[in-house]
């Protein structure tokens, strides 16, 4: 798989600790990927965030009440140890694998295989333990997110969080709310760029394949905001083992 951009960027860590995302901040729950299994060792908390990120994130929700008091910030995930990237990065892969009628353990389809790992590479980072190039939720510098009403109902914007495809990308629906203004199409433009314009108000930084993600201070949050060094790496959980199980398959 080929490094992304902005992993060449020098991270300068500045070993802020992780803090507890208080209750004030809605989250979807049970945690997606706990109910999958994914292994949170030794009680690894999913909803903590590097102190100046969460501080960002409580910004980025007073902005919202101020623009739409019957609106606020639905957290999805946040800081992910590495053996959770490990799970979920090879999950997503089976799961594609799965919905395209590829067997994954039929080694003639080493090409279709291959591209189903490239692809789901574009929205799961490698799941690497090189200090130089740590998957961004790893920093505890990343957020995956939505909007809600006040009764903690997520508002639907044209797409599921970590889906696999061109409709994850921020501005998917652009085209078609410019040429039909009273379309649904319109509708889930118009949440995501509240959602982007709400997030960047606060610091944050968009990934250009999820309309759910956001960042700061991180490699991501460097590479697009030309401002420095990254000030975040990776804090590792307990498990070190972040090899993937399908390395003959990863190119």
């Amino acid at each position: 798989m080929k490094l992304r951009p902005w992993n060449n960027i020098k991270i300068n860590e500045c070993n802020e600790p992780l803090i507890s995302i208080p209750d004030s901040i809605f989250r979807i729950t049970p945690h997606p990927y706990m109910t999958l299994g994914a292994p949170y060792l030794n009680g690894a908390d999913p909803w903590v965030l590097r102190e100046s990120v969460l501080q960002r994130l409580i910004a980025a929700q007073q902005h919202l009440s101020k623009k739409n008091p019957n609106l606020q910030l639905a957290l999805f995930d946040a800081w992910r140890p590495i053996s959770v990237q490990k799970f979920m990065f090879n999950y997503s892969i089976q799961e594609t694998c799965k919905s395209r009628g590829v067997d994954i353990n039929d080694y003639s389809l080493i090409e279709d295989i291959n591209e189903i790992i490239e692809e789901v590479s574009r929205f799961w980072a490698k799941p690497s333990s090189n200090p130089s190039t740590p998957p961004p939720h790893s920093t505890g510098a990343a957020i995956d997110l939505t909007l809600a009403d006040t009764r903690g109902v997520p508002l639907d914007l044209g797409g599921e969080i970590d889906f696999i495809g061109d409709q994850s990308r921020p501005d998917f629906y652009k085209k078609d709310s410019l040429s039909e203004p009273f379309s649904l199409q319109n509708v889930f433009h118009s949440r995501r760029s509240l959602l982007c314009a709400i997030m960047e108000e606060a610091g944050f930084v968009q990934h250009p394949n999820e309309w759910w993600h956001f960042s700061y201070g991180d490699q991501l949050w460097s590479w697009l905001s030309r401002r420095g060094d990254a000030i975040y790496g990776a804090t590792f959980d307990v498990s070190k083992d972040s090899t993937c199980s399908f390395p003959s398959l990863v190119t």
